[in-house]
């Protein structure tokens, strides 16, 4: 009895230190050897590229870049989108969460890009590539976007090479003083749009859909600027998906994207969000078919946490919000793995000097090298 007794410990033993492996061989990865084959048998489905990671809050004290730093080092995030907020509460305010403070304004603001900024030149990226994003573009009064660019260019030369998120609709801060772009407004874009395109930046715009009574609302904003901008690459956060709209049939959602990624050459969809693991991917039968729409879109599709790093979230939050991020992943196929969790759209789209690996066993062109 002792026998098996002290196998059985063994047994479990060896399997916490194989568990243990699995789950923790990305974070033995580093940006010098990244090229080396993916087993998805043994290394982890979580993202090795978070293309949506707010480094700023809303309002209040913000984990220290050093800390997120290292939180990506952890959990085996090489590549990271480090996005700030463009619509903060003001300074006097207690609040670190708009839905906290109905009422209370929200603006956009030049802040959060800047202490980014100043983070990424004092602190050094530690392990982890790191790309800045412009978030401060209001976009229902865009005369002076253009003059702000400059701005950064001569503050920051050379640093921001992406744009957003910002926010064409989104109704979870109607009572912050937050109300949709018009369609005029966005033919006001021009300007700043065609700066955008010129450098090749990518937007990121959160556009809802609709709500639970409405799926459909606020499509036509998206639509009317993907119509009127088609050269300009357009990240669409978050499909579109919201907490206000949680009920719309996967079918019905996908054939739209379908219809719009098919449409506009330029558009890319971004499904970061656990909101999207909440409520569309819960189901097997829904999650089969968002499956099949990566899986057939893959070399357009960017995912990421859309973690808000704010000072009352620490390591196992960040942890936790990856995971559910990536839990959808583990049942896309091999070349859809490699463009969308290893990075090869997110390079691609950059132009970065980096290549995603093959995943080991993938074969065929698509499979990388």
């Amino acid at each position: 009895m002792k026998i098996r007794t002290t196998r059985l410990k063994v047994s479990i033993l060896l399997l916490v230190l194989w568990v243990g492996f699995s789950t923790t061989a990305c974070a033995q990865r580093s940006l010098t050897d990244y090229r080396t084959c993916y087993d998805r048998r043994t290394e982890p489905y979580t993202l090795v590229v978070d293309a949506h990671n707010h480094f700023r809050p809303f309002g209040g004290p913000a984990v220290p870049f050093t800390e997120m730093n290292q939180y990506l080092n952890q959990t085996g995030v090489l590549f990271v989108n480090i996005f700030g907020i463009g619509q903060m509460l003001p300074a006097d305010s207690t609040c670190t969460y708009y839905l906290d403070c109905p009422g209370t304004p929200v603006l956009p603001t030049i802040k959060n890009d800047f202490v980014n900024a100043a983070n990424y030149v004092e602190f050094k990226p530690q392990g982890v590539h790191m790309v800045l994003s412009m978030t401060f573009p209001d976009l229902s009064n865009p005369e002076n976007v253009v003059e702000m660019i400059h701005l950064y260019d001569k503050e920051y030369p050379g640093l921001f090479k992406w744009v957003g998120e910002l926010n064409v609709v989104k109704q979870a801060i109607f009572k912050n003083g937050h109300r949709p772009v018009t369609k005029e407004e966005i033919d006001q874009w021009a300007p700043f749009m065609e700066v955008l395109r010129q450098r090749k930046l990518p937007m990121t715009l959160h556009s809802d859909l609709g709500d639970n009574d409405n799926p459909t609302k606020y499509e036509p904003l998206m639509a009317h600027i993907l119509e009127r901008y088609p050269d300009n690459i357009i990240v669409w956060a978050h499909m579109g998906l919201s907490k206000e709209l949680t009920t719309m049939k996967a079918a019905d959602h996908i054939a739209l994207m379908s219809k719009h990624l098919n449409q506009s050459p330029n558009l890319i969809m971004d499904v970061s969000w656990r909101v999207l693991q909440d409520y569309y991917f819960n189901t097997p039968d829904a999650r089969d078919q968002f499956v099949a729409f990566f899986n057939a879109y893959s070399h357009r599709i960017l995912a990421g946490t859309d973690f808000v790093a704010s000072r009352n979230k620490n390591f196992d939050v960040y942890k936790e919000e990856l995971e559910v991020n990536s839990r959808v992943f583990q049942y896309v196929d091999d070349v859809a793995f490699r463009n969308i969790v290893l990075g090869e759209n997110y390079f691609r789209l950059l132009d970065l000097d980096f290549k995603a690996p093959a995943v080991c066993g993938c074969e065929g062109p698509e499979c990388g090298p």
